[in-house]
């Protein structure tokens, strides 16, 4: 269309650029999954296999996407890290939400039946779809207040469902009974619930329910790995290559490194200090 009296279309489009040196986080979620998960007959108050699914789609667009360092998923949503200094689509936005809901959905369909062996989706009970959203963060204090966030954010809504669907799958309560009898606790009240009625301890719930699920590049031997990418900053120091975009070589030899690093799944607190101590080499 080029020379064309049509391109004058082209000057309507605007891209949205964002903005350099800060960590981009894409946080894909579940659209209508309330529905979905009835249509499809879900267990409740976790289908293992539905989040199993999550993590399979998540780890697969971090393979796709070598630009992200860490993900983070429960329920029907996942957040993704990207290095800060990617240029992957020259950071615009719309090609990043895009291409990551759309990945991320790809896959989820693709994988479906590895999980659902007897449910085949199908038109009339809906088909599963995301949308996506791109957030800016400064600096590390604020990435892990956000993974944080996102994860005592799992754990208030896994306490209130086990309790919720105790009480109506062996409680006998209706939906309605039950959501008054939580109205108004608080965490004490629902652990002491499901401990003196049911007789369950909630801190013997699965992992996976309790923390989601945290995927992670790594290495056996994360210090080596952290070790060898301080060597490249360090030589890029001394080439005076700091505050200068990276020659094409340098970003060979990182996306080198990031390759090799192996993709791993965690059920891991991520609010304490431990697991980011141990991976400094995710913000270098």
């Amino acid at each position: 269309m080029a020379n064309s009296q049509y391109e004058v279309v082209k000057q309507f489009e605007r891209e949205n650029y964002l903005l350099q040196d800060t960590h981009i986080v894409i946080r894909v979620d579940g659209r209508g999954f309330h529905r979905f998960t009835k249509n499809y007959d879900f267990s409740k108050p976790n289908d293992e296999r539905a989040l199993k699914l999550m993590n399979k789609a998540a780890h697969c667009v971090m393979e796709s996407i070598p630009d992200t360092v860490l993900a983070y998923g429960d329920s029907d949503e996942y957040s993704f890290l990207l290095r800060k200094d990617t240029d992957l689509f020259e950071r615009r936005e719309a090609k990043l939400v895009s291409t990551f809901v759309s990945s991320f959905t790809s896959y989820y369909i693709f994988y479906w039946n590895d999980y659902f062996v007897d449910k085949k989706l199908n038109l009339d009970d809906g088909l599963p779809t995301f949308d996506g959203r791109a957030v800016l963060y400064p600096n590390i204090k604020r990435i892990r207040q956000y993974f944080s966030w996102r994860q005592v954010d799992c754990h208030i809504n896994n306490l209130y469902n086990t309790t919720f669907w105790t009480l109506v799958i062996k409680g006998g309560l209706t939906p309605q009974d039950a959501e008054n009898k939580l109205m108004g606790t608080f965490a004490k009240d629902k652990n002491e619930i499901l401990f003196s009625e049911f007789g369950i301890n909630y801190n013997n719930e699965p992992e996976i329910f309790k923390k989601g699920t945290v995927i992670v590049r790594e290495s056996n031997e994360v210090e080596n790995v952290s070790d060898a990418l301080n060597r490249t900053s360090l030589e890029e120091q001394n080439t005076g290559a700091v505050d200068a975009p990276l020659s094409l070589r340098q970003k060979e030899r990182r996306a080198k490194k990031r390759r090799k690093m192996k993709i791993q799944e965690h059920h891991a607190d991520i609010i304490g200090d431990t697991f980011w101590h141990e991976r400094s080499y995710l913000f270098e």
